[in-house]
């Protein structure tokens, strides 16, 4: 029998300090919307991409970065309300339909009865993030321990958003567990040197996330 290769994603948890979850498409069912927005609004500017294209180059990465490459690639020029005109399309399609991923709030029980702190660390706005949260009833759980790439000064695959929740929350770095579902978000948190899960709960699959090691349910970490 081959020995395992490393802790469970249940003793992960139970070792870690804090918490750290991605937001969209681990918290909140937001990557699927997104996509089909940016690949809308991209072919709009004369750029043309598809859902999947957006996915590959732009799943967990900073919003500024995004305009900049719709910018680079445009053939109309593309100014700053480019992303206040995504952000409206994309809180408009959620608010139709707004879901958490499937055992959020089983996870966040646990951890509060445990006595287990967690926290927000996304590529995301605040605004974007705070209305994600407030739209599927999670913004309770979540206000004062929400922490955006606005607040740093280079966003994921950078390691700043996720040193700077653990240090806003006082734990070190190796004590905490992130949860993410985009390759941005495992290089960030490798990068942090802190142990990273990856999410394939949503449209990312596993071998985007390598090397860390991944769940396909976030229930999976409680059991």
């Amino acid at each position: 029998m081959n020995a395992p290769l490393g802790p469970s994603p249940a003793q992960a948890l139970a070792a870690a300090r804090l918490v750290v979850f991605d937001c969209d498409g681990v918290l909140v069912d937001t990557e699927r919307i997104g996509p089909e927005v940016v690949a809308a609004m991209a072919t709009e500017a004369g750029w043309p991409l598809t859902p999947q294209d957006v996915l590959e180059r732009f799943l967990g990465t900073p919003e500024p970065y995004l305009l900049a490459q719709v910018r680079a690639h445009a053939r109309v020029p593309v100014d700053d309300s480019w992303l206040v005109d995504y952000r409206a399309r994309v809180a408009a399609a959620f608010d139709a339909a707004p879901h958490t991923m499937p055992g959020v709030r089983d996870v966040l029980d646990s951890l509060e009865e445990r006595g287990t702190p967690y926290c927000v660390a996304s590529s995301g706005s605040h605004s974007r993030i705070r209305h994600s949260l407030t739209a599927t009833g999670l913004w309770d759980r979540f206000a004062g321990r929400v922490f955006s790439a606005e607040d740093v000064a280079a966003g994921k695959p950078a390691p700043d958003v996720f040193l700077h929740a653990a240090a806003e929350c006082g734990v070190p770095a190796e004590q905490c567990l992130v949860v993410e579902d985009s390759p941005a978000g495992v290089q960030a948190a490798r990068a942090a040197r802190m142990p990273v899960l990856g999410y394939t709960g949503g449209p990312t699959p596993a071998e985007w996330l390598a090397p860390a090691p991944t769940i396909s349910d976030l229930r999976d970490l409680l059991t």
